[in-house]
């Protein structure tokens, strides 16, 4: 059985968001990050495309050695990890695993919620899968869940325009609509790794006392539990804090960017799948 680094993939850049958390609970092991920039972004797009489009990086990171592959992608969880754990795993190494972001999430997020009013905030694609109710609901089945897409976050994000004025309108917008739902929402989920850039200015429009939470924390924590219960996988997961970044497309163009999610500069290789 091969060992290796994990691996840690998103359709973009978000990902880094909860790959910074992963590092700092685990940071000796070794990772892999790949960013499916050329085609981005997943949430918008098919089940049937993000399942391919997914399983073809799956690929990629067990080429590389990888036992464990992190899916911090919401839209790659909700449309793609079901299929590829149940359905491929077995044929491509049924040694190895392939995790992701909503079942740790969901099996905590109902915790924070004084009166059971959940809030999801995704993509166009996370919110039209459902995944975030059906789970919640196996964990949490008093709660309430309220959802609302915000297709234009991710681009505000990516482009570097989350801290300016004209961010405001769209984020406003979606906080009022996520709102008109039930006024009484007390915790509201980001349920999208790009999210978290925009929590400043999500706060501005939320109700005092109202909790914003973000994935990158639970998922490491998630994650540290989940090594600490598979010593199997653990033991082929290499260490010595290593550290590499591929992107499908420009790796100048992902250095730009890539820094404002990770918190400090990133330097990246091409990978054409």
């Amino acid at each position: 059985m091969s060992t290796g680094p994990i691996g840690v993939f998103d359709s973009g850049y978000g990902g880094l968001t909860v790959l910074k958390e992963i590092r700092s609970a685990l940071p000796q092991f070794d990772y892999i990050y790949l960013g499916d920039n050329a085609r981005a972004p997943y949430g918008p797009r098919s089940f049937d495309t993000v399942y391919h489009y997914t399983l073809q990086c799956v690929k990629w990171f067990f080429a590389q050695g990888c036992p464990l592959v992190v899916l911090a992608c919401n839209t790659a969880s909700a449309k793609a990890l079901r299929t590829i754990q149940q359905k491929d795993l077995q044929h491509l190494d049924p040694t190895k695993r392939v995790l992701g972001v909503i079942r740790p999430t969901t099996e905590i997020i109902g915790n924070f919620s004084a009166n059971k009013r959940v809030g999801i905030l995704g993509t166009t694609g996370t919110i039209a899968s459902n995944s975030y109710p059906i789970e919640i609901e196996k964990f949490f089945p008093g709660v309430t869940v309220y959802q609302e897409a915000c297709p234009m976050w991710v681009p505000l994000v990516e482009n570097n325009e989350h801290r300016s004025a004209g961010a405001d309108f769209f984020v406003q917008k979606h906080i009022d609509e996520l709102l008109r739902k039930d006024e009484a929402i007390d915790t509201v989920l980001l349920a999208c790794t790009h999210y978290p850039l925009l929590a400043d200015k999500i706060r501005q429009f939320l109700p005092d006392g109202t909790t914003l939470v973000s994935q990158g924390e639970i998922v490491a924590h998630s994650l540290q539990d989940y090594l600490s219960r598979h010593p199997e996988i653990t033991e082929r997961c290499t260490t010595g804090g290593g550290l590499s970044f591929y992107t499908t497309d420009s790796p100048e163009d992902f250095d730009a960017k890539a820094g404002i999610f990770y918190g400090s500069p990133v330097q990246s290789a091409h990978v054409a799948l």
